[in-house]
């Protein structure tokens, strides 16, 4: 083989990317919405809030704003909106839709949070309250979720290289925010029929927040980090004088 034919094989450099982000901070987006539904029912169950259920998943999760968790309800969603809005993304031509998309998101749970859905029962609910602000709310909702929907499908699967050139790895994630995407889809339409009827929409409204949890704790390495963390756990656990050191 000649030189110019071994020059022209060899293989182009991939443009370098700059992370805006961190990976920490994804894994915080996607930690709260992973541990929200949990901790609302948790604390709300430990608050009981009469003659809401103490023990029973309410109608759906915006509705425990009217339980003991309400503090922490708005405190998480604040939070994550902070997050959001902070977000950057990475340095390249897909960059500008990322920001844009995060401070849609974050936009919309400060809406989510200030313009409560309506009350699961009477006896709790606030005089303040008008109907506008259940529509405020749920078309809030709407856009949170279109705005997870948005990063998962088209954003975070995107790559320099080439699909043929991806890594096993890259596209397996890609997989798995595939999957997510579709997931909230599917309970995003679920709990649209679902309201229509009147009926519950906190399990499609929990199986969405897990989705949208995942795809951004994948895209943050989270498993690499449990992976890290569990290594030094056991080091540390092999030589306890290093950790007193």
């Amino acid at each position: 083989m000649s030189p110019s034919q071994k020059k022209a094989r060899k293989p182009r450099a991939a443009p370098k990317v700059i992370d805006l982000s961190s990976r920490a901070h994804r894994q915080l987006i996607g930690s709260i919405g992973f541990w929200l539904p949990l901790l609302l029912w948790l604390i709300a169950g430990w608050r009981p809030t009469p003659p809401l259920p103490q023990w029973t998943p309410l109608t759906s999760v915006s509705a425990y704003y009217y339980t003991g968790a309400a503090s922490f309800f708005a405190g998480a969603l604040i939070a994550l909106a902070l997050f959001l809005f902070s977000y950057q993304g990475y340095d390249n031509s897909y960059g500008r839709r990322d920001r844009i998309a995060a401070f849609i998101a974050g936009g919309a749970a400060v809406l989510v949070v200030y313009f409560p859905t309506d009350t699961p029962d009477p006896a709790v609910g606030f005089s303040w309250w008008m109907p506008y602000m259940g529509t405020i709310h749920a078309l809030s909702a709407a856009v949170l979720f279109s705005s997870f929907i948005f990063f998962a499908l088209f954003q975070f699967p995107r790559s320099n290289s080439e699909r043929a050139d991806q890594p096993t790895e890259k596209r397996i994630r890609n997989g798995i925010y595939l999957a997510c995407g579709l997931v909230m889809v599917i309970c995003t339409v679920w709990a649209f029929t679902a309201g229509i009827r009147r009926a519950p929409v906190f399990l499609p409204e929990v199986i969405a927040l897990e989705a949208f949890a995942v795809s951004w704790l994948v895209k943050g390495r989270a498993d690499e980090t449990a992976a890290a963390a569990g290594k030094r756990a056991v080091h540390y656990v092999r030589h306890p004088r290093q950790l007193a050191d």
